[in-house]
């Protein structure tokens, strides 16, 4: 097996932390394999690191069910997996990670991620790479502005030098500088009386729980290091806190009492970027109310982009893969009418291609390669899927009414009209075809048939077959009804009475 190695021509390398479980997440799949729009929040991580830092080198640790993460996260040249495990820690896993950087200079910049930051914005990575790049500072912590309820901050908290010290002497240049973070569960073990004492470039500044408890610019979890200094002062981490683990936010004071200088740059929620705050590009997810507020927060950012373009029933309820959004906003481009109606619950997945004029109606499932003609008409709770390699065709102007299933390789034709309670599926082997202008209803099932153009099917069972199109006396197309397999296990069956009678 060849052995990875980063590339030395880029001057960046992304470490993305998913190592952890995530306990609160309450589940047996790693918290950074839950998916944020149809995307597990690693890949999303993986994606904007590599977009906003403009470089392939990463490295990504992993813990619990690490191989499902590589598997998904992907085997590429530069991509590196470092394996952590035992949990011992963010600084932990920042050391597993650096341990595995071999081949690249000690002026490489490292930016860091959690892997849980599924919102994360190429844009804000690529801004928080120029503000470290251009700076003097050995390390750079991305920071946002809290703004929820103070009791529900389980944030670090980000400690800046006050305008005096302990003694009452004016902290002059230092004012405002960061000189530690403090983790929340750190803050909640002090008593009220305590007095936090942090030591910057020989003086003593003071801090009660209130003040730290109070303080709302938090540590997100992203950082900028220079890998030559990352590695020297690594080893200084130690782990006499209330978790007794390894923090990766230890390495602000252990580079400040070095004699370095740490800087923050900090995300501003006083603009649009990509249709939702810039802010939210820092939040993370340990419990499934947050992960459902991070879904809710993509979905308004995508309604914001559809809303003009085509009718969504309920902007609160729907699911329209990204892929899909970019097409349609392709077609809206050409400067034709979409004409597009989505119905509340609807959930399209990638792969679907959709076209103008379709009509989607209440939760209604499309997964899978399936290819939709214009002015199509989708009912209610209708189900359409293939397996992968599999694709599943709509001619234009075919309807589909409300709750059938049609599933795997299936060519249904134009003007096509499939009543309610008809199941079809085509299998890799045996596809279905269906003609133009058939009309499929009553209780029927279809598998694995071709039928010509034209015909009229009901209450049928048609399993292999091939269904040419005849003409009665009256030259109309000749209905097929009723057409039933011929019965197998029939000697299983028997009525409840004889059966009574037998044990009796």
């Amino acid at each position: 097996m060849k052995i990875k190695k980063l590339n030395p021509k880029f001057k960046s390398v992304a470490i993305i932390l998913a190592g952890g479980k995530g306990k609160r997440i309450k589940s047996e799949i790693p918290k950074v394999l839950h998916s944020l729009w149809g995307i597990p929040s690693v890949v999303r991580v993986c994606d904007a690191a590599e977009k906003g830092l403009g470089s392939p080198n990463r490295v990504v640790v992993v813990g619990m069910k690490a191989q499902e993460v590589m598997n998904l996260v992907g085997s590429q040249p530069t991509t590196i997996f470092a394996y952590q495990k035992i949990q011992k820690g963010t600084g932990h896993a920042l050391q597993v990670a650096v341990s595995k950087i071999k081949n690249m200079p000690d002026a490489t910049n490292v930016y860091v991620f959690p892997g849980d930051t599924g919102l994360l914005d190429p844009l804000v990575v690529k801004k928080f790479k120029s503000e470290f790049e251009k700076s003097s500072s050995a390390a750079m912590m991305l920071t946002g502005q809290y703004e929820g309820p103070i009791e529900l901050n389980m944030y670090g908290r980000i400690v800046r030098i006050p305008s005096v010290d302990g003694r009452g002497e004016r902290s002059g240049g230092d004012y405002l500088k960061v000189a530690e973070i403090v983790q929340a569960k750190d803050v909640l073990k002090m008593q009220n009386s305590d007095v936090h004492k942090v030591v910057y470039n020989k003086k003593i500044y003071n801090f009660t729980k209130q003040q730290l408890r109070e303080t709302r610019e938090f540590d997100s979890g992203f950082f900028a290091f220079r890998l030559g200094l990352l590695k020297k002062y690594l080893r200084a981490l130690r782990s006499n806190n209330v978790q007794h683990e390894l923090y990766m936010t230890d390495m602000v004071k252990i580079l400040n009492d070095s004699g370095y200088k740490v800087e923050s740059y900090s995300i501003k929620n006083d603009s649009k970027d990509l249709g939702y705050q810039p802010g939210y590009s820092l939040l993370g997810f340990n419990s499934r109310s947050e992960l459902k507020k991070m879904e809710s927060i993509l979905r308004a950012k995508y309604f914001e982009l559809l809303k003009d373009v085509l009718a969504i029933d309920n902007e609160e309820d729907f699911f329209i893969d990204s892929e899909v959004i970019k097409q349609i906003l392709r077609l809206d481009r050409t400067g034709l009418p979409v004409d597009i109606t989505i119905g509340e619950g609807c959930s399209i997945s990638k792969n679907v291609k959709i076209n103008r004029g379709v009509t989607i109606g209440k939760r209604a499932v499309l997964d899978g390669n399936v290819i939709i003609g214009k002015r199509v008409k989708i009912g209610e709770n209708v189900q359409l899927s293939t397996y992968p390699g599999q694709k599943l065709i709509i001619g234009d102007d075919t309807k589909i009414l409300n709750s059938n299933i049609i599933k795997g390789n299936v060519k249904i034709g134009k003007n096509v009209e499939v009543e309610t309670g008809v199941i079809i599926t085509g299998s890799n082997e045996y596809p279905v075809v269906i003609g133009d202008n058939c009309i499929l209803k009553g209780t029927t099932y279809i598998f694995g048939s071709i039928i010509e153009p034209g015909n009229w099917v009901q209450h049928s069972v048609l399993v292999k077959k091939y269904v040419q199109r005849l003409r009665n006396k009256s030259k109309e197309a000749q209905k097929v009804r009723y057409i039933l397999p011929h019965p197998e296990g029939r000697d299983s069956i028997v009525s409840i009475t004889q059966r009574n009678n037998k044990k009796s």
